[in-house]
């Protein structure tokens, strides 16, 4: 299977396509890494939150449990320090909750750009790579053997004004079976796709 033109300036021109698509997806991957890490570290607060919460929840229930040992308000002063210890445990979970958040929104904000920068012009070249792939496959496969078939779709698929600068009435030309016009148009063919015209001996 052939993935580039037989002609070197549309071959040429083929891989530099091929290398800009390339080219522009990494820079569009390297754009989503620097978002990402970016946004990532606005998680700084909610970290300090979560540790903040941590370190208030494990004074209070060490106050509390050293409180309750106290003589006669030893449980009341345990239940006012147990309180404290659950806003810690609340800062902490308003942390977490920071994080996450900013965390799910790097990941969603490198995602969304990778798909929208790089994924409709992959997809524009892919198509167009496919296309030509197969159109050149279809024409190798008749270019030794059978010329009028190229001719026949230069026919079908070239513009007027290319057919008439091979000859003033090439659906003429078809009927009557002009070898010479006939040749024309299969190298017309060949040459929109970038391929050597057919040999002599194809006729």
């Amino acid at each position: 299977m052939r993935i580039y033109a037989e002609q070197r300036g549309r071959a040429a021109r083929q891989v530099l396509a091929d290398l800009l698509v390339v080219i522009w997806v990494v820079l569009v991957v390297e754009v989503a890494r620097a978002a990402f890490t970016l946004i990532v570290r606005l998680q700084g607060p909610g970290e300090g939150l979560k540790g903040a919460g941590a370190v208030i929840h494990d004074a209070f229930q060490n106050a509390a449990r050293s409180a309750v040992k106290a003589p006669i308000i030893g449980d009341g002063l345990a239940r006012a320090f147990n309180s404290g210890a659950r806003a810690g445990d609340s800062l902490a979970s308003s942390g977490r909750a920071l994080s996450e958040t900013i965390s799910t929104l790097a990941v969603g904000t490198a995602v969304a750009i990778v798909l929208l920068g790089a994924l409709p012009p992959v997809l524009v070249w892919l198509t167009l790579r496919i296309r030509w792939i197969t159109a050149a496959r279809s024409a190798l496969a008749v270019r030794a053997i059978d010329v009028d078939l190229l001719a026949l779709r230069a026919l079908t698929r070239r513009p007027m004004q290319q057919l008439v600068n091979i000859c003033p009435d090439p659906a003429a030309a078809w009927r009557r079976d002009d070898r010479a016009a006939l040749r024309k148009l299969a190298a017309l063919e060949l040459r929109t796709l970038g391929l050597r015209e057919p040999s002599q001996n194809s006729d």
